[in-house]
């Protein structure tokens, strides 16, 4: 069943009114017709709808059931990942906003090989949310993960200061006891903040000023993963201990 993500004033009476591109690929790709149901989610809850006309540009469907099969995980997990190359970002934001990850934020990193210029900026960012939403629609996300603006690793230390917990896959620590630990430490509603370090890895410092800040660091096995593979890997691991064992 296909998923649409449409703002507050979209609605009156009881009915959404799906304009724009939307509008567009309901009717013209899609092809569907009067009677076609289909996922409408706004504020992060969705609604099963029945197409009931086009008009003036816009698609009407009626609300069937409101609040219909949240997929959205009981715990925000913020993803703050070390600048790779583009077309790994891009893969990483992909694949962590199908498995469930609330927000991603680019960050600067002593080891980032990668250095995105300000004027390019902008046009990263909407490419990069553009992505995002494409996930969230093919996975039935409630919710499009929001891309936040590339930050410096001191920005995103202190952004992720305000959450419950700040985790920190690292391949020189050794054993998983550490990360059996910090998982029986999460519990249902926390924001976790989740630091993937770029290709070249994180510098000492950076781990020793994540450590200032009450991070846990943790380990994802034995072997060195790349970059994209160990954020992919991190928000795996969280999503899969959070349905299993937090979800109602």
């Amino acid at each position: 069943m296909f998923n649409f993500f449409v703002t507050e004033n979209c609605r009156a009476d009881g009915k959404y009114y799906i304009s724009g591109t939307d509008y567009n690929h309901i009717k013209n790709v899609l092809r569907m017709h009067e009677g076609d149901t289909f996922l409408v989610s706004e504020n992060g809850i969705s609604s099963l709808c029945r197409l009931l006309s086009f008009e003036n540009d816009s698609v009407i469907a009626g609300i069937i059931e409101e609040n219909y099969q949240s997929t959205e995980l009981p715990v925000n997990i913020h993803l703050f990942q070390g600048l790779p190359k583009s077309d790994k970002l891009e893969l990483i934001i992909q694949k962590t906003a199908e498995l469930g990850v609330f927000s991603i934020t680019p960050t600067e990193m002593s080891r980032c090989i990668v250095k995105i210029e300000d004027k390019k900026k902008k046009s990263k960012l909407e490419r990069w949310q553009a992505i995002s939403e494409s996930a969230a629609k093919q996975s039935k996300r409630n919710i499009i993960p929001e891309i936040r603006n590339i930050v410096s690793f001191r920005e995103a230390l202190s952004e992720a200061s305000s959450y419950d917990m700040i985790l920190v896959p690292f391949e020189s620590e050794n054993g998983m006891e550490s990360t059996k630990n910090a998982l029986k430490e999460i519990r249902a509603g926390m924001d976790i903040a989740v630091f993937i370090g770029p290709e070249g890895g994180f510098d000492e410092k950076e781990i020793e000023a994540a450590k200032k800040l009450g991070a846990k660091i943790l380990s994802l096995g034995k072997r060195i993963l790349r970059t994209e593979t160990a954020a992919i890997s991190a928000v795996s691991l969280l999503m899969l201990h959070a349905e299993m064992n937090l979800s109602e």
